[in-house]
């Protein structure tokens, strides 16, 4: 498999290729810096021949990235989080003409635990209700994580019913609706990630939960996604798909 690495010069770019740089072909950086292949400011000055592109660099400038994919043939795993509406659409527009893996978190963990929420939300049903805890590190930018969207949207999936996001809460808020399902962001220190779904009910508690202890497992997952991703026909896919195929 041969990568073209977004981002090379940040800290998931690092942990991705102190698994796999023979892989590496080239790398894509605003600030470049030596490292064990060639890095570029710009997508534009790759001459080298890929198999996908792995992008961990940020949502800022998705468009044009997914342009050079779309116009190369070269599948693309997206790593990052914090897209806007706008970015949205060019990831699925681009997946029309490309395969696209866009993911807000690379754990297998955190995907087995979206596929348990889900399943426990359908079995729990409204006798419990649903609360999303997320916490990370102080420099993270995003809140909520994408990961703790991710896992809120398989808790409604499986409630089957119309829920609404509650982001946190302050002040006289009145008494918990059956219709919510909370979300509450935590920043500190040094945490890598750490997700907690809570489903409460009447004198009991089930939670679940992941925590991962560093980055080097969402680089793992990147890479897994980056090689099931390239004999894939166009298409949008995710951890759910990846999930599917495992649990055969």
């Amino acid at each position: 498999m041969k990568i073209i690495l977004v981002g090379a010069c940040g800290k998931m770019g690092a942990e991705v290729t102190e698994i796999a740089k023979d892989q590496i072909v080239c790398g894509i950086d605003l600030s470049p810096a030596p490292l064990a292949f060639p890095v570029y400011a710009s997508l534009s000055e790759v001459t080298e021949q890929a198999d996908v592109l792995i992008d961990f660099s940020s949502a800022n400038g998705i468009a044009e990235r997914l342009g050079w994919c779309r116009d190369h043939g070269v599948p693309a795993v997206l790593a990052a989080t914090g897209y806007s509406e706008d970015d949205l659409k060019a990831v699925k527009d681009c997946s029309a003409n490309i395969p696209v893996f866009k993911t807000g978190n690379f754990s297998l963990g955190v995907a087995l635990a979206e596929y348990v929420a889900e399943k426990a939300a359908a079995f729990l049903g409204d006798d419990f209700d649903a609360e999303v805890i997320e916490r990370h590190h102080n420099q993270k930018k995003d809140a909520p994580s994408g990961t703790a969207l991710m896992l809120a949207e398989s808790v409604k999936r499986g409630y089957d019913a119309n829920k609404k996001f509650v982001f946190g809460r302050q002040g006289m808020t009145g008494a918990r609706s059956r219709e919510e399902i909370g979300i509450h962001a935590v920043r500190g220190g040094t945490i890598v990630g750490e997700h907690e779904v809570m489903f409460a009910g009447d004198d009991e508690i089930f939670t679940v939960s992941h925590s991962a202890r560093s980055r080097k497992i969402f680089a793992k997952g990147a890479l897994r996604a980056a090689e099931w991703l390239i004999d894939r026909p166009a298409g949008l896919y995710d951890m759910h798909d990846l999930l599917a195929e495992l649990l055969k």
